[in-house]
């Protein structure tokens, strides 16, 4: 009897395998997939070639100029141009780079490696993933208060490092919870085998978990710079300069940290908003578009090769 049960049992399971059963559920799920990809593409696509079409007329005739020119009040006048936002955009992202991801890397390391799982940890996590959700503009409010007024003898006020300092803490939550993630998706093994041949918990970490979470590390690196050049509402409320900077900083100054600022996304505001009296404003807000959109890919196509560079390594 058992073993016509087991015979039974036996051709049932072949004709479910043999048979090709048609997955609608699955198939239209991954048509909505699709369409949802091609969608966000399509946006996006429509999006670049508007800001490109409309801002052709100056990133066709007079890129050099555009990107040496400073902030004038006419767009007719031939030296505008993005140079200061630029120079300020630049050393907002080094201030991120330098303040955000080490910090945040090291509280993603102690989170997950060192810290007890116990209801104080979880209730450490919870805040920090709430705190990825907290608007921009209340970030500028603290940077404001704390950065502007209450440190002013160390930043100097409404100065570049105030923003810096605001865009570092706005972006360390993301930075948390993408290391977090990363480091937890690292097999157990990689560090058990450390330590059973002898290496400390440190040795572990540094030459087995962190080398393979560098690729989902720098992914997350990446997302945060970008919305860290992009912010305009924490730039404003820290007093990022929306008119004529006095003047036209070069790139390695770094005696601009403690003076008056702009970036790119305060200018492209405003020159949007200026459009309304100037049409031509409207031509310059889009080339400024394309420049830090160009700026962003820079940026992100450096994280990209570092994180090319640790995949092959794990492999």
């Amino acid at each position: 009897m058992v073993g016509i049960l087991d015979s039974r049992t036996r051709d049932r399971v072949e004709v479910r395998l043999n048979t090709r059963r048609r997955d609608l559920r699955g198939t239209v799920f991954v048509a909505a997939l699709q369409f949802a990809l091609l969608l966000a593409l399509l946006v996006l696509t429509v999006l670049l070639v508007d800001a490109v079409r409309d801002g052709w007329g100056i990133l066709g005739s007079r890129l050099g100029s555009f990107l040496s020119g400073t902030l004038r009040s006419g767009s007719a006048d031939p030296t505008l141009g993005v140079h200061q936002g630029l120079v300020g955009t630049f050393w907002l992202a080094v201030f991120v780079a330098t303040l955000a991801f080490p910090v945040g890397i090291g509280a993603a390391v102690y989170l997950v490696e060192y810290a007890p799982d116990n209801r104080f940890t979880r209730f450490v996590e919870l805040n920090i993933r709430n705190l990825a959700g907290v608007p921009s503009v209340v970030y500028g409010l603290l940077g404001l208060f704390l950065f502007v007024k209450g440190l002013d003898g160390f930043t100097g006020g409404r100065t570049l490092a105030s923003a810096g300092l605001t865009l570092a803490i706005l972006v360390m939550p993301i930075v948390v919870i993408t290391a977090s993630e990363a480091i937890r998706a690292v097999p157990a093994g990689y560090s058990e085998a450390a330590l059973g041949l002898g290496a400390t918990r440190w040795d572990a970490i540094r030459t087995q978990v962190l080398p393979a979470a560098a690729p989902g590390i720098l992914t997350g690196t990446l997302l945060s710079m970008s919305r860290a050049v992009g912010e305009a509402a924490p730039l404003i409320l820290v007093g990022a300069v929306t008119g004529r900077l006095g003047r036209n900083p070069g790139l390695l100054d770094t005696d601009q940290i403690t003076s008056k600022f702009t970036a790119m996304p305060i200018v492209i505001t405003q020159w949007v908003k200026n459009s309304g009296r100037d049409q031509g404003f409207s031509t310059a807000a889009a080339a400024a578009i394309v420049v830090l959109l160009v700026f962003v890919l820079a940026l992100n196509s450096v994280a990209i090769v570092l994180r090319n560079r640790f995949e092959s390594r794990s492999r």
